[in-house]
């Protein structure tokens, strides 16, 4: 089923692919987190392509994705973002995987894992707290370094009324959270089953 309100994403639960799944009714799965985020775990079977590069790819990803897609991310804001990108694109039956993997590994559905590392959203939590304390504490001896912590507030609530977040893409690009090269030909390569599967274990 395709939406016509890019901000109200088709979902699909946790019971339902898991059904699919286990019935050979699998849906194609693109896991939208970073390469680090998704070698740490992810759903056997899902193909991982990074939101930043979906966003810039997303004309030469359409021609590999003709069939019905499920949009997976960590609590579902990421893939929801994906669904609007790929919709605005033209991509028909989208769907998102509604509470994404946190909601997956609570129904106790399998996963395949990888070495430990902090989700995106985790990341995001201790740099901006980070920040606003120093930022406080640094303001006892340099007076107007509290302002610092007003503009993290600011930017943090700007990112919630727009559902987006500058400092996680900042710090999708990392080393850290890019993990294996996940470029555009190693991608394609992978969705069109002509190049190892690195980013599908």
């Amino acid at each position: 089923m395709r939406t016509t309100d890019p901000s109200c994403p088709a979902v699909i639960d946790v019971p339902t692919l898991r059904h699919r799944l286990d019935g050979g009714d699998a849906p194609r799965m693109l896991d939208v987190r970073t390469p680090g985020e998704f070698q740490a775990g992810h759903i056997p079977g899902a193909y991982n392509v990074p939101l930043d590069l979906l966003r810039e790819h997303r004309t030469e990803l359409l021609a590999h994705l003709d069939e019905e897609v499920v949009l997976v991310c960590r609590s579902g804001a990421r893939a929801t973002q994906a669904q609007q990108v790929l919709g605005q694109a033209g991509l028909p039956n989208l769907k998102v995987l509604g509470g994404g993997i946190a909601a997956w590994q609570a129904d106790g559905a399998p996963m395949r894992h990888g070495r430990p590392r902090w989700d995106l959203e985790r990341q995001v939590r201790l740099v901006a707290g980070g920040v606003v304390l120093a930022s406080v504490l640094i303001s006892v001896a340099v007076p107007g370094a509290q302002w610092v912590a007003a503009a993290m507030g600011a930017g943090l609530t700007a990112a919630a009324l727009t559902d987006t977040c500058a400092m996680g893409m900042l710090l999708s690009r990392l080393p850290y959270n890019r993990g294996a090269a996940c470029d555009l030909d190693s991608v394609v390569g992978q969705l069109r089953g002509t190049a190892p599967a690195g980013g599908r274990p």
